[in-house]
């Protein structure tokens, strides 16, 4: 065993626990409520501004709010599931994720409101690295894992689509304020559920001290990183405020990296980020996130604002996504992870994905929706179930059981890191593109106020299409990463690569992560 692998990893095989079936049931729920939150509140804002008077200039706070806790405490949450065991660290953050969106749903004020998004991205930074690495735990057998993994995988690529037509229905027939009151009786069955059936196995904890210095650096470095993101999208990538952040992000992730590498007991062992193959999942999912986040807002501006779509109709039409990431991931994924390499499912699926966003760089404003949306959103579901389901299995797979929650921690940082730099990213693109349009094509709005709001319309579709063309390249560049980080072999091939863990990369565990 290396020198630097606690001794926890020497490990015997243990029975599989009977009950974790029944327990996977209590783990997607929660995992569905964390990623629906991304997404079910977007669709409520505006209805919620209105009632609670946030300027326009204070609305994206309630997004922002939920990002910059979530994101930014993240690796910390995964270090007390380490620490108080991930059954403990699980119900809790239910616990407290069901207290804050009731808080969020009585709101009366701007403050409450704001106040009740941040404490459930804190509860949701304890809650989802928790639910990842008691999959990581309990599911040890290689065909088992590839079923649990494909239903995860399933939830964590489509259920920010379903947030969408969640969200239509209950502002649209109910009150913004449902969309914070749904969450509670997910959040209750599945602590009851989790505190009945879960059992998670003997010598898993992780009972070294905390890291203080390293739980400091990573927080403040990662908030600073996802709000410079933000903050570039609203106020320009050259506000000296958010240059400010980027390079303060940059000296604090470095210190939090120095620190890590002389600590006894680090809040992050570089070892779990220097393993070649969970740094190329991490790397390859955080980069297609860009592109998922990106994909969803355009969409969703689209059909609402050039199709005339209620919000209601645009949920339903993003479910071809969903449909195709459940069949990829349940499906495609599920059954030939225990037969194939994991670059061989994830490698096609980013470039399947990236075909499907090809498709819609042909976007107009007449476009057909059953002619190039549907196929377009088939392809791309397809492909990320694909690719994501492999990606979150392999993520923890091998890792060291006192590691298992900060392992799963990283999965869910990539992808709050990748979602907030796909908002501003490619928002800012194509808002730069629209107002180029506009510019050079001022002469067509000389025909009366049809003629204008035409062109509006025209130059919004072209600002889409371009930054959607950024998103196909991001797509392919995560295809190539999958191909040449990710070595080793298939479960149980025996022809594993050695891992950064100072074992086998796909040796079964036996013991051990949206949002924008």
């Amino acid at each position: 065993m290396p020198k630097n692998e606690p001794a926890a990893a020497q490990h015997a095989p243990l029975a599989a626990d009977p009950r974790r079936w029944k327990a996977l049931v209590f783990i997607a729920l929660a995992q569905l409520m964390v990623v629906l939150d991304a997404t079910i509140v977007n669709i409520a804002l505006p209805s919620a501004q209105h009632d609670l008077g946030i300027s326009d200039g204070n609305r994206q706070w309630v997004i922002t709010a939920y990002a910059l806790a979530f994101g930014g405490l993240l690796l910390f949450g995964g270090r007390i599931a380490d620490l108080w065991g991930r059954k403990n660290a699980f119900i809790v953050g239910l616990i407290g994720f069901a207290a804050a969106s009731a808080l969020g749903g009585a709101a009366t004020g701007e403050a409450m409101l704001l106040g009740a998004r941040a404490l459930q991205g804190a509860f949701g930074a304890l809650l989802a690295p928790a639910a990842l690495s008691l999959l990581a735990v309990m599911f040890t057998d290689a065909k088992e894992r590839a079923k649990a993994f494909g239903i995860y995988g399933a939830i964590a690529g489509g259920g920010g689509a379903v947030g969408l037509i969640l969200g239509g229905f209950l502002t649209e027939y109910l009150d913004w304020r449902w969309t914070f009151f749904v969450n509670i009786p997910f959040a209750i069955v599945a602590a009851i559920g989790a505190y009945m059936v879960i059992r998670e196995p003997e010598g898993a904890r992780n009972r070294a001290p905390l890291d203080i210095p390293g739980v400091v650096l990573s927080t403040l470095g990662l908030v600073s990183l996802v709000y410079g993101f933000t903050r570039a999208e609203s106020d320009g990538w050259t506000d000296p405020v958010t240059l400010g952040l980027f390079v303060g992000s940059a000296v604090l992730l470095a210190a939090f990296v120095f620190v890590e590498s002389k600590v006894r007991s680090p809040l992050l062992p570089l070892r779990v980020a220097r393993d070649r193959n969970r740094g190329g999942v991490y790397l390859s999912l955080g980069l297609a996130v860009i592109a998922m986040f990106g994909l969803f807002l355009f969409l969703t501006y689209y059909l609402q604002v050039v199709k005339g779509f209620s919000p209601v109709k645009t949920g339903f039409a993003f479910l071809p996504m969903i449909a195709g990431m459940i069949t990829g991931s349940t499906q495609i994924g599920a059954r030939l992870m225990t037969r194939v390499a994991p670059r061989l499912l994830m490698g096609p699926g980013f470039l399947l994905a990236a075909t499907g966003m090809l498709i819609l760089t042909q976007i107009e404003v007449g476009s057909s929706y059953a002619a190039l949306i549907l196929p377009a959103q088939l392809l791309l579901g397809l492909g990320m179930g694909t690719a994501f389901m492999p990606a979150m299995s392999l993520a923890t797979l091998g890792v060291n059981p006192a590691d298992a929650g900060v392992a799963s921690a990283m999965v869910n940082t990539s992808q709050q890191v990748g979602g907030a730099i796909g908002t501003a990213l490619l928002n800012t693109i194509a808002a730069s593109a629209t107002t180029e349009y506009l510019v050079s094509h001022a002469a067509q709005a000389q025909g009366g106020k049809q003629a204008v709001q035409a062109l509006q319309a025209q130059a919004m579709v072209h600002g889409y299409s371009s930054a959607i063309w950024w998103a196909v390249g991001i797509l392919l560049v995560s295809a190539t990463i999958a191909f040449t980080f990710i070595n080793t072999g298939r479960p149980g091939s025996g022809g594993a690569v050695a891992s950064g863990d100072g074992k086998a990369a796909d040796a079964e565990l036996t013991v051990p992560v949206i949002a924008h």
